[in-house]
């Protein structure tokens, strides 16, 4: 039976690091204001001249292609995920393939904020699962820090997000159909009801005015928007539901997960999901402290991290959890191999 495993990953953060202290200097907040809220001590804010969102995927992919034991020519498919990509087309995906000695492979981009690693493994999964494809990189990079809005009205959402950038190598391996290994299933949701209660909605297409200059004031259509109460009772819903629903795929419960993995968006999200499943607080991998919130790389990021300290390890189940705007959330189960 045909499935893919996590062969190696790597993740790189700008050299920038921004204290709350120091984002207090930019913005009407405080450090214990930040902590309180969100868990967030700092964040990292890419260096100009020397960071860019396909840059930084670059580094990550470069580490994850070493630990897999891969190069750039052994990669059929390149899959990235991205809110924030270098230019408003074509994708960041292109610019990858170009500063790497790829083959003239695709690169397909995708935009599904928060859930976009999750989604982006779903992608890779299915290809390797079909045997169209052998190898696959797959990248979640943001640059959030040239789009905050630093003004008093946008400031609980501009001391959330910071930059940075996760990649992962995915391999087609030959597991046992009785006890299978790798990728055991992925689940993604989304409900567009709710999405411009967590948007960017300018520039619109749609718009004739889209770069009407009131637009860039300061609380103008150019800066996200977050209804934060909103999206905390939507997040601490739906991410449990669909950690049971991959769970329930797969024969386990909540006590059979050795690594739960969520998306960084708020500590005091990831502390309400792991009271709900009743999983220990060291099997559970928060480092937002650290990095804030970086989207599509938070995961990825997480997960290096988690390897790097002896946190995942061979024959674990490891799941991973996201939710964000769209509003889209999905989950994965891993059996590391």
């Amino acid at each position: 039976m045909i499935r893919s495993k996590i062969a190696g990953m790597g993740f790189y953060v700008p050299a920038n690091v921004v204290s709350n202290d120091e984002l207090s200097k930019r913005v009407n907040t405080t450090d214990e204001w930040i902590k309180e809220r969100t868990g967030i001590s700092e964040r990292r804010f890419f260096v100009p001249e020397e960071d860019t969102n396909f840059g930084m995927g670059v580094k990550a992919a470069t580490i994850a292609l070493d630990k897999a034991g891969l190069t750039p020519q052994d990669i059929d498919l390149i899959v990235y995920a991205t809110l924030s990509p270098d230019y408003y087309f074509p994708g960041s995906g292109v610019l990858l393939q170009r500063a790497m000695p790829f083959r003239n492979i695709a690169a397909i981009d995708l935009r599904a904020q928060c859930s976009g690693f999750i989604y982006g493994l779903s992608v890779a999964d299915q290809f390797i699962r079909s045997g169209m494809y052998k190898n696959i990189l797959l990248v979640g990079a943001e640059i959030h820090s040239t789009g905050l809005d630093f003004s008093d009205a946008g400031r609980h959402v501009a001391v959330i997000f910071g930059d940075g950038a996760g990649a992962a190598v995915l391999s087609a391996i030959d597991t046992d159909a009785e006890k299978p290994e790798g990728i055991l299933s992925t689940h993604l949701h989304s409900n567009g009801e709710f999405a411009e209660q967590l948007a960017i909605i300018y520039p619109a297409s749609a718009k004739l005015d889209k770069f009407d200059s009131k637009n860039m004031e300061a609380g103008g259509g150019y800066f996200p928007v977050m209804n934060g109460s909103f999206v905390f009772k939507h997040a601490v819903t739906y991410m449990p539901e669909v950690v049971m629903e991959a769970l329930n795929a797969n024969g386990y419960t909540p006590a059979d997960i050795d690594c739960l993995v969520p998306h960084q968006a708020n500590a005091r999200i990831t502390a309400v999901v792991r009271e709900k499943m009743g999983i220990a607080e060291e099997k559970v991998i928060s480092n937002i402290h650290k990095y804030g919130n970086t989207t599509a790389a938070s995961i990825p990021i997480a997960m290096c991290e988690a390897l790097e300290q002896g946190k995942i390890k061979k024959g674990d189940l490891v799941c991973l959890t996201s939710f964000g705007s769209g509003f889209t959330w999905a989950s994965a189960l891993i059996r590391w191999v």
